[in-house]
């Protein structure tokens, strides 16, 4: 059990006491501010504060934050406590590893670590290919919370993640991640048979192909294959007549957006656009 701090009939002593338990808050507890005045002011405004676990009196919020934060890991909390110093608690008890680096939840079939319990739980759906996740609309399911969220959004359109630089704004954090390389010019995706690198792994996986020769994506209307979906999907409108690249100046239309595009000079006067 933690230090607690109880009230002090010296009235001339408050100031310093109060002073004294911040100062041990900081030093003992990086988790003290969790534990907001206001929250622990509206359990009893216009009297002393009371802890709801083991009703001790303090006089001061700071007193009671650090007699709350004593808890974390070393009592349970029982008895008729409100939510917010429920999730605190839990809070509190999650908070020490991310300063030691301890992972403690170790998965049996793989030997990899965790830091949280949840995150163990997460991991094991790799190795199970359990997917309790559901969406209401379309009946897909996913192995991560985080995954359910995001394909929710191609429902939604929320698109939350945004760029500071262009203003941007995308629904995944790995569309974010990727936009923001045009910026930084960053390219981690690196061939091992060339000297090459990608901004992006699709980028890689494609390129890969020019060394293997691999031609997985096929026509089902001939016999003919392609390095990449981009490529196959432009064969497609051979057979379908489909011509998706207008111009809009004369409404002539392509198959190709670099038909389009060697088309439009025509109307510029040879100048690219």
């Amino acid at each position: 059990m933690g230090p607690t701090y109880e009230p002090q009939n010296n009235q001339s002593g408050t100031h310093s006491e109060e002073h004294q338990v911040t100062n041990d808050v900081h030093k003992k507890s990086p988790m003290w501010h969790f534990v907001s005045k206001k929250h622990l002011q509206s359990h009893h405004e216009e009297q002393a504060l009371a802890c709801d676990v083991c009703k001790k009196i303090f006089k001061s919020p700071s007193a009671l934050r650090l007699h709350i934060c004593s808890y974390a890991g070393e009592k349970p909390i029982t008895g008729d406590v409100c939510k917010k110093c429920i999730k605190l608690s839990n809070t509190l008890k999650l908070h020490p590893h991310t300063h030691t680096g301890e992972r403690p939840h170790k998965c049996v079939i793989c030997k990899k670590s965790f830091k949280q319990l949840s995150h163990l739980k997460e991991h094991l759906r790799t190795h199970t290919g359990e997917r309790p996740l559901k969406c209401d609309i379309r009946k897909k399911s996913f192995k991560q919370l985080s995954h359910l969220k995001e394909h929710l959004r191609t429902h939604t359109g929320e698109r939350p993640l945004k760029c500071d630089i262009r203003k941007k704004s995308f629904k995944q954090s790995s569309h974010l991640k990727e936009h923001l390389r045009t910026h930084t010019g960053e390219r981690p995706f690196k061939c091992n048979l060339c000297t090459k690198s990608f901004k992006m792994s699709g980028h890689l996986k494609e390129h890969l192909r020019t060394h293997t020769g691999e031609r997985p994506f096929k026509c089902n209307l001939c016999t003919k294959s392609f390095k990449q979906s981009g490529h196959l999907k432009e064969h497609l409108r051979t057979h379908t007549g489909d011509r998706p690249f207008k111009c809009d100046i004369c409404k002539i239309s392509f198959k190709k957006s670099s038909h389009l595009k060697v088309h439009l000079r025509n109307h510029t006067g040879g100048v690219a656009i």
